[in-house]
């Protein structure tokens, strides 16, 4: 395989970045421990290090998975002899560990934790009409943390100026604090068009 892994590449022009493609990692029990690319997979796959999984649920090490064919439909790599079918999911072969998921605390996890909606009014104008709001103000010793920032919309973040919510007469639909997202969620969330194959792990993850 050696020769093989060389040559790795697509099967076509048209399938040009098919090796950075994704691909869904899970431990040995089947949960998702993350995204990773074709080019990688390929590597576990050969060494043994993890086994491929079908759209029907069957595991294949890579002799296994080198035998299937390749449907016109499926994306596939080149080999010395022939081309192997891209896999969408592989199932770690020793690793037990469910990764904790380190969530930073920039705008577009604040966008997400509070569902592109205002947290006062409940209105969704728009990517561009919402803010993040403090909500005990930085001027009133208020600091950047997931307890106190909210997404709001223009006209609430203008209401309220450099007021405490009780101050300004509003309320906030529901409290603010670090989410608790397992891995499954933030492919959920970040992915806009995750595999059709990896649906059955990411909704039991």
């Amino acid at each position: 395989m050696s020769s093989a892994k060389g040559s790795l590449g697509s099967t076509g022009p048209e399938h040009g970045d098919v090796l950075q493609r994704p691909v869904l990692l899970l431990n040995r029990f089947y949960v998702p421990v993350c995204v990773t690319t074709v080019r990688r997979a390929m590597g576990l796959l050969y060494t043994g290090s993890a086994e491929a999984i079908d759209e029907q649920g069957r595991v294949y090490d890579f002799r296994g998975w080198r035998r299937l064919p390749v449907c016109a439909r499926e994306d596939a790599v080149a080999l010395v002899n022939g081309a192997l079918r891209v896999p969408r999911v592989l199932v770690l072969a020793r690793y037990e560990r469910i990764p904790r998921v380190a969530i930073r605390l920039t705008r577009n996890n604040l966008l997400l934790r509070d569902q592109e909606q205002c947290q006062y009014c409940g209105c969704r104008p728009g990517l561009r009409q919402l803010n993040v709001d403090h909500v005990r103000p930085r001027s009133r010793g208020g600091d950047d943390s997931w307890e106190n920032l909210v997404i709001s919309c223009r006209t609430c973040n203008l209401k309220k100026g450099h007021r405490t919510p009780e101050e300004a007469g509003m309320v906030l639909i529901r409290r603010p604090k670090r989410p608790r997202w397992s891995m499954a969620t933030l492919i959920l969330m970040t992915l806009q068009e995750p595999c059709a194959e990896w649906e059955p792990f990411l909704k039991a993850g």
